[in-house]
């Protein structure tokens, strides 16, 4: 069976704090007709700090489409390298024992991927299968961890690389007024994030059950205008109340399974902002400490987009993680409106499975929901 083991993560030095935030934009826009709204959404995201690739007064200027890809690029290939050697560590692999890269990010476009630039400067073998995802946002890290665990059924013996690279301060866009896009420049932050998917072995979540479901007729809720400028973040206002509808969906894949999503032992969710947590636990029925992983991600470093998951994974493995066995599950959701969903249950190496019968699952519908604030 496949386990996800423990993520490493990176996040830059330049750190911007929700105060800060909120005086810039009063100084920047002090003219705006919504300001009062913004600055008021802005304040109940959750977000204490953020960090930045570049220094704010960088960020802050927009020297074009063109030179803001190029320090993606550049971004990329000085910090990716660190974090998947430290993901190979925990999985206790090499390049060479890795049979997929999958690569998450909606904040940068490189062709070829950064698969191919990790394949040929880090040592991996040139068989290794590439798969770059590029538009589904915060989501993207669920589809990662989903395809991985795909592949390894396939192939059980495989190992997958997962790696999420996030420059959300890169699509700042100093023209575009939108009270959505204002929400955005207070919400989102930089991180790198890399973990291994071990076809057999490891230490982890032991993965047994994926889901998928795009929610009919929402494309344009969450979305990305490509212009001249870059990409412009596009939220609609409908998407807040949209997760009384993903908690019943989330009970619905796990029933069949014998799994009850509201007893479950750890929970580990995107967390756009805090509504998405706050509805969780009214919904599922389980107290607030059981979102205590992503709530702390999105309070010290934003909303990482793909980033978060594996980030509040990160800190559940420093908290200890959990008893041999024990059930919980892992939820992306972002644009499409789409969301990806992981059971699974805890492994430590060495000992006796704990996992469910096998059997074979069609997708089951699921349904997303973020806070003021998205995937």
């Amino acid at each position: 069976m496949a386990t996800l083991c423990r993520p490493a993560i990176a996040v830059p030095d330049h750190v911007i704090t929700m105060e800060q935030t909120v005086e810039l934009a009063r100084a920047l826009h002090p003219d705006h007709p919504q300001l009062d709204l913004a600055v008021r959404l802005i304040s109940n995201t959750g977000v204490r700090t953020r960090r930045l690739v570049r220094p704010i007064e960088e960020t802050l200027r927009h020297p074009g489409f063109t030179a803001r890809n190029d320090a993606y690029e550049e971004e990329a290939k000085a910090r990716v390298p660190e974090v998947v050697e430290r993901a190979l560590a925990h999985a206790e692999l090499t390049p060479r024992d890795i049979d997929m890269i999958v690569y998450v990010s909606c904040t940068g476009f490189m062709m070829p991927s950064m698969t191919a630039w990790l394949i040929n400067n880090m040592g991996f073998g040139s068989h290794t299968r590439q798969l770059p995802i590029a538009q589904l946002g915060c989501a993207a890290g669920g589809a990662a961890i989903n395809r991985a665990h795909d592949f390894c059924s396939a192939y059980p013996e495989s190992n997958v690389l997962i790696v999420a690279c996030e420059f959300c301060s890169l699509c700042y866009q100093p023209t575009d007024l939108a009270v959505g896009n204002l929400l955005s420049n207070g919400l989102f932050g930089d991180a790198v994030a890399a973990a291994v998917v071990r076809g057999e072995g490891g230490t982890g979540v032991r993965l047994e059950r994926n889901g998928s479901h795009l929610v009919p007729d929402t494309e344009d809720w969450i979305s990305y205008a490509v212009r001249d400028t870059g990409f412009h973040f596009m939220l609609d206002k409908r998407v807040p109340g949209t997760m009384s509808v993903l908690a019943p969906a989330m009970r619905e894949m796990a029933e069949p399974h014998d799994w009850d999503v509201s007893g479950l032992d750890f929970y580990i969710v995107h967390a756009g902002g805090p509504r998405i947590l706050d509805d969780l636990c009214h919904y599922l029925d389980v107290p607030a400490e059981m979102f205590r992983y992503s709530r702390a991600t999105l309070t010290e470093r934003g909303n990482i987009a793909s980033g978060v998951i594996f980030d509040a994974l990160d800190r559940f493995f420093e908290d200890g993680g959990a008893e041999h066995g024990a059930r919980g599950v892992i939820a992306g959701f972002g644009p499409g409106i789409t969301a990806e969903i992981t059971l699974g249950t805890w492994s430590v190496s060495g000992q006796e499975s704990g996992h469910i019968e096998r059997e074979v699952i069609l997708p089951t519908p699921v349904l997303m929901s973020q806070s003021d604030a998205v995937g």
